[in-house]
């Protein structure tokens, strides 16, 4: 079954290394432009993202890892409902848990989770490792989003 609308937001903060991953994956996916798709990028996942979430068939979070398989990691998203939030950042769980319970949304989620290397200091460059994984995501994300066949990875 192929999906309709797609948002892909990258996050992550540009300014601490590889965790700029996210970021710069939504950057690529941009020039691109895929029909249907929209791309947005944030240091980080906030509440109000909910409301973008809820009018799209499909999100992909996009996002550096510390700990992913290498080049990167593409998941499902479980919604869970929280009682309590931080205004800080989110997971992606509880922002599609908001999209469901706050818009009643039927949004499938999956995270694509880049691995990093190089998190512990300031610049804005990604170490080489995560720049040839950064490649490897886009060109799979390229692939899928031509097809929006997100049903082989649900279980």
């Amino acid at each position: 079954m192929e999906s309709g609308k797609v948002l892909l937001i990258g996050y992550g903060n540009p300014g601490r290394l590889d965790d700029g991953l996210g970021p710069a994956l939504a950057e690529a996916i941009s020039h691109k432009k895929f029909k249907d798709v929209t791309v947005d990028a944030n240091y980080q996942l906030t509440v109000e993202d909910a409301a973008e979430v809820a009018e799209h068939d499909v999100v992909i979070f996009a996002d550096a890892s510390v700990n992913s398989e290498e080049p990167f990691a593409f998941k499902p998203v479980i919604p869970k409902t929280v009682n309590t939030f931080s205004s800080h950042s989110i997971e992606p769980e509880i922002v599609l848990g908001f999209a469901y319970d706050l818009f009643q949304a039927e949004t499938k989620g999956y995270t694509l989770a880049v691995r990093g290397y190089e998190f512990n200091e300031f610049g804005e460059r990604l170490s080489s490792k995560a720049q040839d994984n950064l490649i490897s995501a886009v060109e799979f994300l390229s692939k899928l989003l031509k097809t929006k066949n997100f049903d082989q990875f649900n279980h």
